[in-house]
């Protein structure tokens, strides 16, 4: 049995409509117009979506999560390292599932030096361990 432990912090928001309706948090941080993109039959209509929320969120956490890594790795990251996350919606059968990648691009690293810190903070990042085992996650730098 898994130990439960105290969250640290608990993000609330509630959805309506669907992917062509809304999102707003409970503190009202975030409150987005939802579209669904063209690719999806939808009307590709000015709001946001699910994936690209994800992406955003995904890249966010694994650029803290690089941060950890590379403090105990003794590496000093430039101010302008970046993580991009590509998050792709598949079908599979009757279902759909997510693909991604994130692509780090760490200015003063080698590229060995760079894989090497995104393959660290891949296991503590809480988005990565979230996903393993059931989403496809490429790492890459450039």
């Amino acid at each position: 049995m898994l130990t439960r432990v105290s969250n640290l912090y608990t993000a609330e928001a509630t959805a309506t409509g669907g992917r062509a309706g809304t999102a707003k948090s409970t503190d009202g941080r975030l409150d987005l117009n939802l579209s669904v993109p063209a690719g999806m039959g939808g009307d590709d209509g000015p709001g946001t979506n699910p994936e690209q929320l994800f992406a955003a969120g995904y890249a966010a956490c694994f650029q803290g999560a690089l941060g950890v890594a590379s403090r105990r790795a003794k590496i000093t990251l430039s101010d302008d390292s970046t993580v991009t996350a590509r998050v792709g919606l598949q079908k599979t059968g009757l279902a759909f599932a997510l693909d991604v990648e994130l692509e780090g691009h760490f200015p003063g690293l080698t590229g060995e030096q760079a894989l090497a810190l995104m393959h660290a903070a891949h296991e503590v990042c809480p988005y990565s361990v979230a996903t393993r085992g059931n989403v496809d996650v490429r790492l890459s730098v450039r």
